[in-house]
Order: C-alpha cells, then sequence, then structure tokens
C-alpha cells in the first residue's frame, strides 16, 4: 500500500495543492487544518500517517509546538512548510526533531523529494547500511574507509566524525546546533564548524566551491546529498 501523507495547512488553496500534487505522485492524503486535528489524527492508530507535511503558521497552537508535540509521542517523519523569511523557525523546528523543511512558494517536485526522503530515512532507523554511496562517494562505517571512486580519502578524526553524521542522516537538513551539539556539547563554534566543512569538500568534491555532495542550507545547516551514480558521471564529464 502507498504511503499515507497528512497535510497540515489552514489554507484551502494550498491543501488543494498538495493533495492534487502527492496524488498525482502515487501518494494517499488525508487533512487536518488546525493542529488540533493533526494531533488527534497522529493518536488515532487508524489514521496514523507515514510522514506529515506541517505549515508552521497554524491558527490555534504554533507550528513548533505541533513539532515539540508530536515528537513527545511519535517518530513520524515530519516536513515543514515555512515562510522564506522564516529562517529562525527552520531552525528551531529542526532542532526540535522536524526532518526537513521547504520553503513557500515551493516547487512540488522539490517536495516529493523531500516527502521520499522522510519516507526512506524512518525505513532506515533501525540501523544505517553498512556502506553509504552517494554518486562516486562511498563511506563504509564499519570499517571507517572514505573513498571517492577508487581513491580513498584520508579524513582527520573530526572530518570524518561530521561527515559520518551527515551520513546517517542523508537527504536530511542537520542545522549548525544539532551538528555541534553531538561533536561538541555545549562548546560548539559555528566558524569551527564551517572550516572542518570546507576542509572535507577539498576532499570529497570534485569542485569544492561549487559542491554537489556537501549542501550548504544558508543560515541553517548542511544537508548530505543520495546522488545516484550515473548523475556523478556526467557531472564530471561536463
Amino acid at each position: 500500500m502507498t504511503a499515507l501523507i497528512l497535510i497540515v495547512d489552514d489554507e484551502p488553496a494550498i491543501r488543494r495543492l498538495l493533495r492534487t500534487g502527492l496524488t498525482a505522485e502515487g501518494f494517499r492524503t488525508i487533512e487536518a487544518e488546525t493542529a488540533s486535528a493533526c494531533l488527534a489524527l497522529l493518536r488515532q492508530a487508524s489514521t496514523a500517517p507515514d510522514l506529515v507535511v506541517l505549515d508552521l503558521g497554524l491558527p490555534d497552537i504554533d507550528g513548533l509546538d505541533v513539532v515539540r508535540s508530536v515528537r513527545g509521542f511519535s517518530s513520524v517523519p515530519i516536513v515543514v512548510l515555512s515562510a522564506r523569511e522564516d529562517e529562525r523557525g527552520k531552525v528551531t523546528a529542526l532542532d526540535l526533531g522536524a526532518d526537513d523543511y521547504v520553503t513557500k512558494p515551493f516547487g512540488m517536485a522539490e517536495l516529493v523529494a523531500r516527502i521520499r526522503t522522510g519516507l526512506r530515512h524512518r525505513l532506515a532507523q533501525e540501523g544505517a547500511p553498512p556502506v553509504f554511496r552517494s554518486g562516486r562517494l562511498s563511506v563504509d562505517l564499519v570499517r571507517r574507509i572514505v573513498r571517492l571512486g577508487e581513491a580513498e580519502v584520508h579524513l582527520s578524526p573530526r572530518e570524518y566524525d561530521i561527515l559520518k553524521l551527515l551520513v546517517l542522516h542523508a537527504g536530511r537538513v542537520l542545522t549548525h546546533r544539532f551538528i555541534m551539539g553531538k561533536l561538541w556539547g555545549a562548546g560548539g563554534d559555528v566558524q569551527q564548524l564551517r572550516v572542518y566543512v570546507r576542509q572535507i569538500r577539498q576532499k570529497i568534491e570534485t569542485n569544492a566551491e561549487q559542491p554537489t555532495l556537501l549542501l550548504t542550507e544558508t543560515g541553517v545547516g548542511y544537508r548530505l546529498a543520495e546522488l545516484p551514480a550515473d548523475l556523478a558521471a556526467d557531472t564530471e564529464q561536463r
């Protein structure tokens, strides 16, 4: 049975757009126009969705409080819809446990890609595959070996820890705060993180100035792209 997506938005036009676009992609949908209705549906086994598309601007309860509440009883993937200027809201939503975000106005192709990533990540929650591959990059999480094509890539322990964290959450945005909290605790420094990311890019990207693997989400954090091998080959040839 195809995945069931819960659409949570108080604007009928947006819900209609999402319902039409997601149905065309083969998903089933249910809808809620308030946070209260969303939480009620999530708590009912008969209507529990596989993923939630959540607008932050709801009329009854702030969307960030919805994310916080959901994470108290469910690990269902959440893709947040946010206004373009609401950068702080994006970061806070991700730190509270949202899996991804899409800014309004959004393209349906981008949203569907984020939804599919969220669904894949849910299936892999019980354990990451021992070898992660994206384009020409491979990361053996068991033997701690990183390769770009056939060549082994030598990373410092800290660089590897950052890359491993991104691999474990591949396709998802990790905020600066999340990464620093996992690796440095309360003593993290954003500039220090940026230096490490730049060093990693110099080792795994074909062109560190135009990265295709380790992507920056401006003002938010980083995302490790999941590329097919043939796309990486085409990029290199160009």
